[in-house]
C-alpha cells in the first residue's frame, strides 16, 4: 500500500497498513514508538479528513482511532472508511473514558476492542499484534 503524507509517499509492507488517528500528538508519538518496538510500521494522523485523503481508498489492515478527533468522531471515521473502500480488517478504539453505551455502539460498527488510555494500554493492545 502506498499512502501520501506531507508530500512524501510511504509504502507499508509489514502486516499491511496500520493507521493511527488521534487528536493527541503525545499519544500518537507514544503509539508510534510502541508499534515500532513490536517491529510494526504505522501512519499517524491528527484528524480523520487527513487520514481519508491520504489513504485515498486504499485497504487498511488495522485502524487504531481515538473517539474524539479534531474534525469528527471515531465512529464517523470508521463509517466513512467503510463507505470509501478503506474498510479496516481490525478496528481498535482508544479513549480516555469508557461509556458502556458507546462501547456497544462501537461493537455494532465492528470495533474489535475499546482500550482506555492510561494504565496498561500497551499490554491490552499487544494482544492484537
Amino acid at each position: 500500500m502506498i499512502a501520501f503524507v506531507g508530500g512524501f509517499a510511504y509504502t507499508l509492507t509489514i502486516m499491511g497498513c496500520i493507521v493511527h488517528v488521534d487528536n493527541s500528538r503525545f499519544f500518537r508519538k507514544m503509539m508510534k514508538i510502541f508499534l515500532a518496538e513490536l517491529g510494526l510500521e504505522s501512519l499517524d494522523f491528527e484528524c480523520g479528513e487527513d487520514a481519508l485523503f491520504s489513504l485515498g481508498g486504499s485497504k487498511v489492515s488495522c485502524l487504531i482511532t481515538g473517539l474524539e478527533l479534531a474534525d469528527m468522531t471515531g465512529e464517523d471515521l470508521i463509517r466513512r472508511m467503510n463507505l470509501y473502500g478503506s474498510s479496516p480488517m481490525t478496528v481498535i478504539a482508544v479513549t480516555s473514558s469508557m461509556d458502556e453505551r458507546r462501547v456497544r455502539a462501537l461493537a455494532a460498527l465492528g470495533v474489535k476492542a475499546v482500550i482506555q488510555k492510561g494504565g496498561d494500554w500497551k499490554e491490552k493492545l499487544r494482544e492484537y499484534f
